[in-house]
């Protein structure tokens, strides 16, 4: 399911990353890679805060639907 099912404060593993090849490569750079745990904290507007790697990231929700967990 993409991450912007997922449910808030509960860890899930990344499966995959789709998109665009400069979409993939932005959000692997963000740490968005296979196998990471990610949890997501909240949304706020058309964002979610996810908490990866012990840091807070906003990502949009488009690019949240483009990481599979």
């Amino acid at each position: 399911m993409p991450l912007t099912m997922a449910d808030y404060g509960k860890e899930m593993k990344i499966i995959k990353v789709a998109g665009q090849e400069e979409t993939r490569r932005h959000l692997e750079n963000l740490g968005f890679v296979e196998g990471a745990a990610v949890t997501v904290i909240n949304s706020l507007g058309g964002s979610l805060i996810i908490n990866i790697k012990n840091s807070r990231i906003a990502i949009s929700k488009g690019a949240a639907n483009k990481i599979m967990v």
